[in-house]
């Protein structure tokens, strides 16, 4: 399946905090691979989809999903086209390529470089 939603992220002020609420309310395990972020994830065998729970760098929470894409510059093009706004520019990782942009609403969405896509 082409384009398919495969990561949701909750991230606030407190990240330990927001692990412990939702591994207290819904069993979720959250693997902490870099403590210095402050971001816990979880696979998809707890949750249907992977995702991450953490502390917001240097911006308000938020929750949001992403959506994998084979090029994440230019779903951006194509995003802003459309009447989007691009947020975070096209950001690579040790882990990930991903981007985040609003809807014509204001709505966070990701995007992430997934080769199934």
């Amino acid at each position: 399946m082409a384009n398919r939603v495969g990561w949701f992220e909750v991230v606030g002020q407190d990240g330990e905090k927001l692990r412990s609420f939702y591994g207290d309310v819904f069993g979720w395990q959250f693997n902490v691979p870099s403590p210095e972020m402050n971001y816990g994830m979880t696979d998809d065998s707890q949750t249907g989809i992977g995702g991450g729970v953490g502390q917001a760098q240097g911006g308000p929470g938020h929750a949001t999903f992403y959506v994998g894409v084979p090029d994440p510059q230019a779903a951006l093009d194509k995003i802003e086209g459309a009447g989007g706004k691009t947020v975070v520019p096209v950001t690579e990782m040790e882990m990930v390529t991903f981007a985040m942009f609003t809807d014509p609403e204001g709505h966070l969405v990701g995007l992430y470089k997934s080769d199934e896509s």
